[in-house]
């Protein structure tokens, strides 16, 4: 499956548990609110848990987000500073109580990601 629009990922975004997404994200924004590929990739990795793997949602979100997100919801054990604060806000989300928003309030970023993304592959 690849995504090829911001409206592709809320729809499957929007089946998936993302309570505990955007609590994920807000961490990351918390602790690193200029990063926003860092923050989207914190809101996307949940997808891996509909589309079957890991592997299968960062394909998914490829070429729609860029490599660096690919990167960080693939994981496959990278030891990497943002890799660990992803797996990290990961864990503090599942126990976290407070209220990280709608996931509408992360449309906006989605889209700045995917254009920068957008604008960076016709370039190459």
């Amino acid at each position: 499956m690849e995504l090829r629009s911001v409206e592709e990922l809320m729809d499957l975004l929007y089946a998936c548990r993302h309570q505990r997404a955007l609590r994920t994200a807000a961490l990351l924004r918390r602790a690193r609110p200029a990063d926003k590929e860092l923050q989207v990739a914190g809101l996307v990795h949940g997808i891996g848990e509909l589309l079957g793997s890991a592997d299968a949602a960062a394909r998914a979100v490829r070429d729609l987000l860029g490599e660096r997100v690919h990167h960080l919801v693939r994981g496959n054990g990278a030891a990497d500073e943002d890799a660990l604060r992803l797996r990290q806000a990961d864990e503090e989300s599942r126990t976290a109580g407070f209220d990280a928003g709608v996931l509408e309030d992360w449309r906006t970023v989605l889209e700045l990601v995917s254009a920068r993304n957008s604008r960076l592959g016709a370039v190459d």
